[in-house]
């Protein structure tokens, strides 16, 4: 997390909203043999983190329950220092990140169909109008095969950290002027969600 406390003044249930919103995050522990990362799509209720893993996951050998951090990245942008329209800046990137700390800990097999049909209900839901997918338009008995090869599991939430660095230690004059130089120019859609924050 960004040392500067202008960047961190998002309190725990607004940063936890929008790890949700985003969905998606790098799970990490310490391994045996050096750091463990995972890319996973993830569920958040009731002080957990609800998520899976693929069998052949190192992870899951890393001796559990452990220590780990969910690691939750929101848009970002480069920003130009001739953008704030004031002398002396220097370049710097604007961004969103919310950790998730806790202990991670496995489920019993019992727990990963409704936790698969949680999340997928979630994403499905913000694609209205779009017909919702559910797993019984499977064939029957290859969803149960396909969930043979993933594992459930739950971080157990201690702390939530978050930076939201959207240039809040530059006067509103520059910090508007930058969010114009940021929409305007060719970065991508998470510039444009970052030009939108710093505006908004």
């Amino acid at each position: 997390m960004h040392p500067n406390p202008a960047f961190r003044q998002t309190p725990p249930a607004a940063a936890l909203a929008l790890a949700a919103a985003r969905g998606f995050g790098v799970l990490c522990v310490n391994g045996a043999e050096g750091p463990l990362a995972a890319h996973v799509p993830f569920e958040i209720a009731d002080g957990f983190v609800g998520l899976h893993l693929a069998r052949s996951n190192p992870i899951v050998r890393a001796g559990l329950p452990c220590p780990a951090v969910m690691i939750v990245s929101g848009p970002d942008a480069y920003v130009s220092p001739d953008w704030y329209g004031v002398p002396d800046q220097v370049p710097t990137w604007n961004y969103v990140a919310v950790h998730l700390r806790g202990t991670l800990e496995a489920l019993p097999d019992e727990a990963l169909r409704p936790h698969l049909d949680r999340v997928s209900a979630n994403f499905e839901g913000r694609l209205a109008p779009k017909i919702p997918w559910v797993a019984d338009k499977m064939t029957e008995g290859v969803m149960n095969r396909m969930m043979r090869g993933i594992l459930p599991f739950r971080l157990v939430l201690g702390s939530v950290e978050s930076t939201v660095k959207l240039g809040q230690n530059k006067t509103e004059a520059a910090r508007a002027a930058a969010a114009r130089g940021i929409a305007g120019a060719p970065l991508g859609l998470d510039a444009a969600g970052i030009a939108r924050l710093m505006d908004g």
